[in-house]
């Protein structure tokens, strides 16, 4: 069997337990999630996370011009030093967050889902207070850009129980 001949057989052969399975790709023609890009709008940001959350969404989702859905959010999060020197001194704080979600029918407003995502992550204190603003600015966007992956994830995976 040639090199080639191996690699299409291994395909069909991969292919059939998913088929049989029920497996469905989420962005595939027919699929689950084959409708979100460009479906879903955020709520506009009031404050530089809100800013960061709905470019992370949108980089992920697409821009929505003409909306089936809206996506409403609430984020809190809060900052803890966790590296602290003998003589006192913080020199590496944690960044927890947490969004509770919820997205709704654009022209109803009826709430399809809903729920809440947590992450973390840190940043160095050891710089100028130059760097550590610049530090703590670039943890708070990572945050938002995680928090947002897992947003897209459950919307994706709840997206056939509510997607019209």
């Amino acid at each position: 069997m040639s090199s080639s001949d191996r690699r299409t057989f291994l395909k069909l052969v991969a292919a059939v337990p998913l088929g049989a399975c029920g497996f469905t790709p989420a962005y595939a023609p027919g699929g689950p999630a084959a409708g979100l890009q460009g479906a879903i709008r955020p709520d506009d940001p009031t404050d530089k996370l809100g800013y960061d959350l709905v470019v992370a969404l949108e980089a992920r989702l697409g821009r929505s011009a003409a909306p089936t859905y809206k996506l409403g959010y609430t984020i809190t999060t809060d900052q803890t030093g966790v590296g602290i020197t003998t003589s006192g001194a913080t020199t590496r704080y944690e960044v927890t967050g947490s969004i509770a979600y919820r997205l709704s029918d654009a022209a109803t407003g009826t709430v399809l889902t809903s729920g809440t995502v947590n992450s973390f992550t840190s940043f160095s204190a050891a710089g100028s207070p130059v760097m550590t603003l610049t530090d703590e600015d670039a943890a708070r966007t990572r945050l938002m850009q995680l928090l947002a992956d897992q947003i897209v994830t459950r919307l994706i995976g709840t997206s056939g129980a509510w997607r019209k």
